[in-house]
């Protein structure tokens, strides 16, 4: 490891119980507008653990204290109860195609954070997967304190234990098999990250509406690269929240999430184009093994200060 991330690992990774609940209130009161909150859950048919999250940060952080001011999830066509769910919890539910109609939409976790600039307000932004379970109010505030209380930090990961059912450590295969790997090999500034494609993270507007979105799996890697590349890592942080406890997807959907990331990182390492942007896998069937081909994202969307119903917003 670089001597400069050791370094960097003292000064930049904390717990969330470094900065307590009245400390964070205290630093917003002191200056409301520059750290106004929103937090933003993307949601594709989370009906059975969208409520509980949107339910703890209302209560704890909204209600108990006033660290967030606005709760929004983005739908990005849930065909179950999602959106009713997440709008009886106390959150504001925005339909992904509703936002930004001039642009169809893409499928994607990217493409909807993205979309999300254009439907809040806060000066930082907070995002929090929607499929976690026994979540804890610490993702939000454990992200966002660093935040409040330095100016100095724009960009803040959670990094968590992450079991795979009852066996501890054993979640984020993609992580331990491609993207720390090319995170370590490429940007060796950000191999001190636990967690680098969590999905709960929070950062400053100012620098979000600065960076491209990879539309779909990739955006963890490539906002998090292009943070590096455009504030320094000294502006990079992280804090330990626990334990993330949430749903996991079967080794085939691992191995299009992986194509993604890779393909995020080939991008940024070459600026070119693949060769070929799709994925191959093998399903048995009755007649022997089948081939599937899925298309690898390849879409990624601008910076949002370019787009000009944005800038027109924040003009007015």
């Amino acid at each position: 490891m670089l001597e400069e991330v050791e370094r960097w690992l003292t000064r930049r990774s904390w717990s969330s119980a470094d900065r307590p609940l009245n400390r964070l209130t205290d630093a917003r009161a002191a200056d409301p507008h520059r750290t106004s909150v929103s937090v933003v859950l993307p949601a594709l048919n989370e009906e059975a653990t969208v409520g509980a999250i949107v339910a703890t940060i209302r209560r704890e952080l909204m209600e108990k204290v006033r660290l967030v001011d606005e709760l929004v999830v983005i739908d990005s066509g849930s065909t179950d109860a999602t959106a009713a769910v997440a709008r009886a919890a106390g959150a504001r539910v925005v339909h992904r195609d509703a936002i930004l109609p001039r642009i169809p939409a893409l499928p994607g976790k990217g493409e909807v954070l993205w979309r999300s600039l254009l439907v809040t307000s806060g000066e930082i932004v907070c995002f929090v997967d929607a499929d976690l379970r026994d979540f804890s109010a610490d993702f939000v505030s454990g992200t966002v304190g660093p935040l409040l209380t330095d100016p100095a930090v724009q960009f803040v990961k959670a990094m968590y234990d992450r079991p795979l059912g009852d066996t501890a450590g054993q979640g984020g295969r993609v992580t331990e098999l491609v993207a720390r790997p090319l995170l370590n090999l490429h940007w060796p500034q950000l191999a001190g990250f636990v967690q680098p494609l969590g999905g709960e993270y929070a950062v400053r507007r100012s620098l979000l509406e600065r960076l491209p979105f990879p539309v779909g799996y990739g955006v963890e890697l490539g906002l998090l690269v292009d943070a590096l590349h455009t504030v320094g890592l000294d502006a990079l942080g992280q804090v330990d929240v626990g334990v993330r406890r949430h749903r996991h997807q079967d080794g085939q959907a691992l191995g299009r999430m992986a194509a993604a990331i890779y393909r995020t990182a080939q991008l940024r390492l070459s600026r070119g184009h693949l060769v070929r942007p799709a994925l191959t896998q093998f399903e048995r069937a009755e007649e022997g093994f089948v081939p599937r081909t899925h298309a690898v994202d390849t879409e990624e969307r601008p910076p949002m200060r370019e787009i000009a119903e944005y800038a027109e917003r924040w003009a007015a």
